[in-house]
């Protein structure tokens, strides 16, 4: 049977996949992710997401490895974790009252076949005008210092927000389930069919 691996340490990613009820292992990808000289956004995540997933398929030489990357766009400027609060109030200080752009890299790679399918999806969070006794409230609760964009949308975060546009709310979190789904199917791995 095939071994389903998502190349990912993230509590949010892992709680994500295990909605579809399969067995999976978990394993730490651990590359170097600097962007490139001249590189979109777009091509950021979906090299980083492909990277992590070649990465762990040396641990896994027969899975079907499942890499994620995810970066926030406000400005034109590329925004990731933020690690720590001062950082945190920035980014969201940035966002009050604009639409922020999340890609989401996602890469599922057949480490027997080493054939990669890599897919970008994007989503659009509207922010509320925020003052900075709200931000502050908000990341001394939920302290999202790990989170790109510096908010958890599965928690508190949602009271930051005054709208949410993309295809699969899921993606926001870190990994957009109805794109794996097809990517999954594509390799003859059905959820559905592996209850």
């Amino acid at each position: 049977m095939t071994q389903l691996v998502l190349g990912s340490t993230s509590p949010f990613r892992k709680a994500l996949l295990e909605k579809f009820n399969v067995s999976f292992d978990c394993a730490k990808p651990n590359i170097d992710e600097t962007a490139l000289v001249n590189e979109t956004p777009e091509q950021l995540v979906a090299r980083l997401a492909e990277q992590k997933a070649i990465k762990v398929s040396d641990e896994f030489p027969r899975g079907l490895i499942i890499g994620s990357d995810q970066v926030a766009i406000c400005d034109g400027n590329i925004l990731g974790k933020p690690h720590n609060f001062d950082n945190a109030v920035k980014q969201l200080t940035s966002f009050s009252g604009k639409t922020v752009t999340f890609l989401t890299g996602l890469c599922l790679y057949n480490a027997e076949r080493k054939n990669s399918q890599v897919i970008v999806e994007p989503f659009y969070v509207s922010f509320r005008e925020l003052s900075f006794a709200e931000i502050s409230n908000y990341l001394n609760a939920e302290e999202p210092y790990n989170c790109a964009g510096s908010f958890k949308s599965e928690g508190l975060g949602i009271c930051l927000f005054e709208s949410l546009t993309g295809e699969d709310p899921n993606t926001l979190i870190g990994l957009p389930l109805i794109r794996l789904h097809q990517l999954l199917k594509n390799e003859g791995f059905d959820v559905l069919n592996h209850q």
